[in-house]
């Protein structure tokens, strides 16, 4: 057997999948190869990339089963890279990173419809940044590299903060929780120590206006700014110890450190949350505890409910489910 039979010419045609199925075309390409969004707009606008055999639009939007064709030496240029990566479970295991080693691996409670709900571990931000290649994003591509569509967050959570976190494996089910989490049509419910007696009562209403302070790199945020964005919040008293109370916290807002601040500036910090004014010691102890999407978030489908208990070590382990939030309105915080 010659060369030229060993290793076939790579087609330049990319099928579109079930679950790349309505992107751009400009998002699609940018996804199966990798190239920047300069490279890929310059691609489309001089003709080189096709859609069914015809020029394309970079917003056109994909249907299942289009052929994109692009250019020969590009398909080539892919398909010696992918010939080259390394061991996709090695790259699983240990993905090459800052700080992968000190951190939990995924753990995924529940599949389906496109939807992954993760178990996001304190200390890993949901994506890459300056200082941070690991991330809940960076692991799912390592998860899943043979996925025709790179699972994606489909919100965030701050990199100290633990909890559920929902990802999308289809472009359909991203844009449907996006569309969700932007309208606030999402139940969102996290736990939390503060340090001091937390009232009684409730669920009691918190409303801030949110702004952010201080040189970059030691920014805050603070509240009472005139143009600052609303933020709003009900929490209500589920245990507390001597000088320790157990919050459960709905957002209906999510500004950044949200929970944090409007706790603190009530005279709450959170137990770990030194930024805030809170005992140190200790992780930050906020969870992500409970996620509720209505019905038909996808077409036909049932309300879905995602669950996960913070593992905090004592005097803080929440062993059990408590009671579920009160039907009763809301009172003003008075205190």
């Amino acid at each position: 057997m010659d060369a030229s039979e060993e290793r076939q010419p790579h087609k330049p045609l990319l099928e579109v999948s079930a679950d790349e199925a309505g992107q751009k075309l400009f998002q699609f390409l940018i996804r199966r190869t990798g190239l920047p969004g300069g490279a890929v707009m310059k691609l489309v606008r001089t003709g080189q990339v096709r859609v069914d055999g015809k020029r394309s639009k970079p917003y056109d939007r994909l249907a299942q089963g289009s052929m994109v064709r692009i250019p020969p030496r590009l398909a080539e240029e892919l398909q010696n890279a992918s010939a080259q990566a390394p061991d996709t479970a090695d790259t699983a295991a240990a993905p090459d990173s800052v700080g992968a080693s000190h951190s939990p691996p995924l753990v995924i409670i529940a599949e389906g419809d496109g939807i992954l709900a993760i178990d996001k571990p304190a200390g890993l931000p949901t994506h890459g940044g300056t200082g941070h290649t690991d991330s809940i994003a960076s692991r799912l591509s390592a998860m899943l590299p043979e996925a025709t569509f790179a699972p994606t967050p489909a919100h965030r959570l701050d990199k100290d903060t633990s909890g559920i976190l929902l990802a999308a494996t289809s472009y359909t089910a991203l844009t449907a929780l996006q569309q969700t989490f932007q309208t606030r049509t999402v139940e969102k419910h996290y736990l939390a120590w503060v340090s001091g007696k937390f009232p009684s009562g409730g669920p009691y209403s918190l409303e801030d206006s949110l702004a952010k302070s201080g040189r970059p790199g030691s920014q805050k945020m603070h509240t009472d700014a005139s143009d600052g964005k609303r933020a709003v919040s009900h929490v209500r008293l589920v245990r507390s110890t001597k000088n320790a109370s157990l919050v459960e916290v709905r957002l209906l807002t999510g500004r950044t450190h949200q929970i944090r601040l409007q706790l603190a500036s009530r005279g709450f910090p959170l137990i770990g949350d030194v930024k805030y004014g809170g005992p140190g010691g200790s992780p930050l102890l906020l969870h992500a505890w409970r996620i509720a999407l209505p019905e038909d978030v996808l077409p036909g489908h049932d309300a879905q409910e995602y669950v996960s208990l913070p593992c905090w070590p004592e005097p803080y382990a929440v062993t059990s489910r408590h009671d579920e939030w009160p039907r009763t309105p809301t009172a003003p915080w008075s205190f």
